[in-house]
């Protein structure tokens, strides 16, 4: 591991037991390229820090919530570039080459294409609506694995402390700084939400939230019936 790593990853956790493995041994070859790995735990009750540990770079603990976690791993982490990843998701090949040549120019944050892997037959159209209206938007979800300069991330705050629509907002924010680099090179994300509560039924109800929050409903208010319904 380099003194300054180029490229810091933080991963929030909170009882990831069924997905740490395969992401930490998914990660060992960026960790061998000389990427920071900073696993954040959101106070786990089962052994996804045990599993996390032997690899991680640095291992965490933190408040739960997914903005307290990631902006307590941005503190902790020593990368000139900061990745933003959820325990879901992989990333594709040499992702590091990627966000350095992203970051090389006059844009200071971005995001990759997402591809959805499940059993429901509409999830590849889910991703291409997603990657389009982010493309056509500039607003990026955290499935796609929001990346950025340790500037922008300091510059903007951090991530807002918010229960839900924490990367919608990000995103507002860093849009203030540059418009993003949307990469076509594609993370690999879980398809479970659309699975199990039915993809017609998941797209209605993240529509419905999104458009009640850019009216400014409160994201506490958003986030429980979010809870409720999920």
């Amino acid at each position: 591991m380099p003194p300054t790593p180029r490229l810091s990853i933080v991963v929030p956790t909170l009882n990831e037991s069924d997905t740490i493995d395969a992401l930490m041994h998914h990660l060992l070859a960026l960790w061998g390229c000389g990427v920071e790995i900073v696993v954040v735990d959101g106070g786990s009750r089962d052994d996804t820090v045990a599993r996390a540990a032997p690899i991680a770079s640095r291992l965490i603990h933190s408040e739960p919530g997914r903005a307290r976690q990631m902006n307590a791993g941005a503190r902790a982490s020593r990368g000139e570039h900061l990745l933003f990843l959820h325990a879901d998701t992989r990333l594709p090949r040499r992702a590091d080459r990627l966000v350095a040549r992203a970051l090389a120019g006059s844009r200071c944050w971005g995001r990759f294409n997402v591809r959805l892997e499940g059993r429901h037959p509409l999830l590849p159209l889910i991703a291409f609506a997603m990657n389009r209206r982010s493309r056509l938007t500039g607003i990026a979800t955290g499935d796609q694995a929001l990346f950025m300069t340790r500037r922008a991330f300091e510059a903007v705050g951090g991530f807002p402390v918010q229960p839900l629509m924490e990367d919608i907002e990000m995103s507002r924010r860093l849009k203030r700084l540059s418009a993003p680099a949307c990469l076509g090179a594609r993370v690999t994300s879980s398809g479970r939400r659309w699975d199990q509560a039915g993809a017609w039924a998941t797209i209605r109800l993240m529509w419905r939230l999104r458009f009640r929050y850019w009216r400014g409903e409160a994201a506490e208010v958003l986030a429980r019936e979010y809870r409720h319904v999920r």
